[in-house]
């Protein structure tokens, strides 16, 4: 028998899925219905209480429906109308990069403080499909201390309590709720959802919360469900029922001082097909997160160096669309089709937005270089977005050469150069390649130059089926096309124990989500060798074309191996038209002691190698020892720039390309063989993945700057000669700390002109760094704990000290 020691807050919401089995005008009729109903209620019932969460939400009330803006406004100040959240949107939590959760917040908690006077305490994502590990420490800095999620439910992960101290791997912590049966009702009496949720109260006396109102597609409270509170908690055999928000519960738990139990990490796994379904939308959100944060850094180069323009308003805008599609049923791939084209047309906007201003940018910048005149001369500049230095491939349209023309740096110097098949079909057009040595968040001015003599440099030692440099040899087998062997040249370690880049088919029957299937191995057949062959050579690099066929699919990998370049590019293009299927590439290792580190978004993660899919960002690292060899550690990077999940089985690692189960495709529902579905990922797409040989572990090695390369690639544009006041070459910053990476250089929302920047330590150590910036002439000091995100505000007036900001751009308390 229940009694009144036990206490259920009861925690009245409404799930607002904006987009899934419809598209956003729909989930945007639906917001305004929901918001009006709840405020209805407030007025019927004064102990009512509504939580809600979503800034887009709200901003799409305040433009079509501003007298019910001005309702909610009200209701918040009352303290009934309560903000959890703090974020754009709910978004998937696993395939968005770690820039993207501190935008959700940065957005969506100045909004709230702008328009609604307050800011959320609770991060609030009840419906996404898993939790990064990161988290904690993005929730801390964005001012939440505490954090309410459903998924995975008890029945995916094990926990102590649904109540616990969640901590990110930097050491930040945050208190977390899992619901532990569903954030929503049905509109009648909650008798039956009220005891079991008592239930879960173990002792003779505590707390839980209770989440009720009608969701998913909108709803809210109804008036039953508010009555029904009511009556059951004058029952006797009842819990007290109590109206109430997360923050209340909160509150209230952490006031008893009660110790909680720990656990460290991401929060996994729930529908695990939502980590690779739909490549597109996948593809999009990293192509636009990169453009974005590209455009951002090199505006505020072009504004300091070269007076350019900062277009804050249209940047802000371009990741608000961003925002709004990561939405956790539009990222992770379970809306329905016309929903996609939708995430089309805004990622679009997104991206041309970052592409208009990155060229304004460069072509700012580039103009007040100065260019002495030289006969037959055609200057390029090329510029390196990232905040390290090194060497990088450019590839670049351009009018046939002139006879004996070459490429030389600004001492003269001449640079290999190699023309490959240009992407026009027509005469008076090629297109370039070189190798560009290029300073940190800078850039550096070459020439196309007359000369009478010139070097002729050696091309790259290579036959069809083979390719090395000083680094590797890499060889394929001329039938099947797989590699046959890739043999790091110091030491001797041969990293694979069969063929490999193996495009394996594995039968994948289940709905759109993958519900309860965490494993995808069962192996139907393989891609193919029908061509392996050299397809260019110079001395840039080697290109060796393996092309191969499943089915009525077919499958092309470029493997570029360059002369100066110590990794293996593989640019990639399926025609796919495969249905109930995964796509994955096999890479059985040799070494032994595996450990397995995946990127995750603003940090790392090392996963046991159990066949389990898990999300990926830019890389996965694999590491260990060469059998017979004396070297005690080697490993291979695989990097990727659109891709997001993979799986370690043993020593076989799997980088998943695709799945296409149908669109929307939710258990129990059986698909009628009468019927005609339309399924996922059909047709032609491209990535790139490279594989990266190194010495020793990740951490000490450069994985993270060569996964930033494949990701941030230079920019290159020819000029002409003129005067300026800028040098042929120049960089914005150094940062003397190799394990520290700067993420982003914008300006502050405030509009003050400040500048923003974001420092993120990579390898997990506790570091002192010189942060020195020649384009704005300031310089500081910072230091770093493992894995820590920093954000810093340099302010325009030189006199005035740098500050370190929360992820808000708040000074630090």
């Amino acid at each position: 028998m229940m009694d009144k020691k036990k206490t259920l807050y009861m925690i009245g919401n409404a799930h607002l899925d904006i987009v899934w089995l419809w598209q956003w005008q729909e989930g945007c009729q639906e917001v305004k219905a929901t918001f009006r109903s709840a405020l209805d209620r407030m007025k019927e019932y004064d102990d009512f209480f509504f939580t809600s969460s979503s800034a887009a939400h709200y901003e799409w009330v305040e433009e079509n429906e501003p007298a019910m803006f001005e309702e909610i406004r009200e209701r918040v100040k009352e303290g009934r109308w309560v903000i959890v959240g703090g974020w754009w949107m709910q978004p998937d939590c696993n395939a968005p990069g770690g820039e993207s959760f501190v935008r959700q917040g940065l957005y969506g908690q100045r909004y709230f403080r702008e328009k609604l006077g307050v800011t959320a305490h609770t991060g609030y994502n009840v419906d996404s499909f898993g939790h990064n590990g990161m988290l904690p420490q993005i929730l801390k800095k964005q001012g939440m201390d505490n954090y309410v999620f459903m998924r995975p439910g008890r029945h995916e992960k094990g926990i102590e309590s649904e109540l616990f101290e969640w901590a990110s791997n930097d050491g930040s912590k945050v208190t977390a709720f899992r619901i532990p049966f569903e954030y929503c009702t049905w509109p009648d009496e909650l008798k039956e959802h009220v005891l079991r949720c008592a239930g879960e109260i173990k002792g003779e006396e505590g707390s839980i919360m209770c989440f009720y109102g009608v969701g998913n597609h909108g709803g809210g409270p109804t008036k039953r469900n508010i009555e029904s509170i009511r009556e059951l908690d004058k029952e006797e055999d009842m819990p007290h029922l109590i109206m109430a928000t997360p923050d209340d519960y909160f509150r209230d738990i952490k006031a008893q001082g009660k110790t909680l139990p720990v656990v460290s990490g991401e929060l996994f796994h729930h529908s695990s097909g939502c980590y690779s379904a739909h490549s597109e939308v996948k593809k999009l959100n990293r192509l636009a997160e990169n453009r974005l944060i590209m455009a951002e850094k090199l505006s505020v180069a072009a504004k300091h160096w070269a007076g350019g323009r900062y277009p804050l308003e249209r940047y802000t805008e371009g990741w608000k669309k961003v925002l709004f599609n990561q939405f956790h049923d539009i990222m992770a791939g379970t809306s329905i089709e016309p929903a996609y084209e939708d995430a089309r047309e805004s990622y679009g906007a997104a991206l041309d937005t970052a592409a208009r201003g990155l060229n304004a940018a460069v072509q700012s910048i580039s103009w007040h270089i100065n260019i002495p005149m030289e006969d037959g001369m055609k200057p390029v500049v090329v510029f390196n977005p990232n905040s390290f230095p090194g060497k990088f491939e450019v590839e670049m349209e351009s009018p046939n050469l002139k006879e004996n023309q070459i490429l030389v740096d600004k001492e003269g110097k001449q640079i290999p150069l190699q023309q490959v098949q240009p992407l026009a079909s027509s005469n008076g057009r090629t297109r370039l390649v070189f190798i560009a040595d290029l300073p940190a968040m800078g850039y550096r001015t070459y020439r196309l130059v007359i000369r009478e003599t010139a070097h002729a440099f050696p091309d790259v030692e290579s036959t069809d089926t083979t390719a090395e440099n000083r680094w590797f040899k890499i060889a394929f087998d001329e039938k099947t096309g797989y590699i046959s062997s890739l043999y790091k040249k110091n030491d001797g370690t041969e990293y694979f124990s069969g063929p490999a880049a193996v495009p394996a088919v594995i039968e994948d029957r289940s709905d759109t989500w993958s519900h309860a299937v965490r494993i995808f191995d069962k192996v139907k057949g393989c891609f193919s060798g029908i061509s392996v062959k050299r397809v260019e050579n110079g001395p840039v690099k080697c290109v060796i074309r393996v092309t191969s066929t499943y089915g009525s699919s077919r499958m092309f990998q470029d493997f570029s191996i360059y002369r100066e370049l110590d990794f293996i590019r593989v640019k990639t293009t399926v025609d796919w038209h495969e249905k109930w299927s995964m796509l994955k590439l096999r890479f059985p290792m040799q070494l032994n002691y595996l450990r397995a580190t995946w990127e995750i978004p603003y940090g790392t993660a090392c996963r046991e190698p159990n066949g389990e899919e898990f999300p990926m960002q830019n890389f996965l690292d694999v590491e260990g020892a060469n059998p017979g060899l004396t070297t005690a550690v080697n490993g291979l990077s695989f990097l990727n720039d659109g891709k997001s999940s993979g799986s370690i089985a043993g020593k076989e690692v799997s980088l998943t390309v695709l799945r296409s189960p149908i669109y929307a495709n939710h258990e129990p529902y059986e698909p009628d063989e009468n019927l005609e579905y339309v399924y996922i990922d059909q047709g032609v797409q491209t990535f790139t993945y490279a594989l990266f040989p190194h010495d020793g572990s990740w951490e000490n090695s450069h994985t993270v700057r060569r996964s930033r390369e494949i990701n941030e690639k230079p920019i290159a544009l020819f000029e002409t000669y003129h005067k300026g006041e800028l040098p042929q070459s120049a960089s914005f910053l150094d940062i003397s700390a190799e394990n520290v990476l700067l993420t982003v250089m914008k300006e502050a929302e405030d509009g003050s002109g400040d500048v923003i920047l974001r420092l993120v330590e990579t390898a997990g150590r506790s570091c002192e760094t010189q942060l020195r910036l020649p384009g704005l002439h300031r310089e500081a000091a910072l230091t770093f704990t493992p894995f820590e995100i920093k954000t810093v505000r340099i302010p325009v007036p030189e006199n005035m000290e740098i500050q370190e900001n929360n992820l808000l751009e708040d000074a630090m308390e």
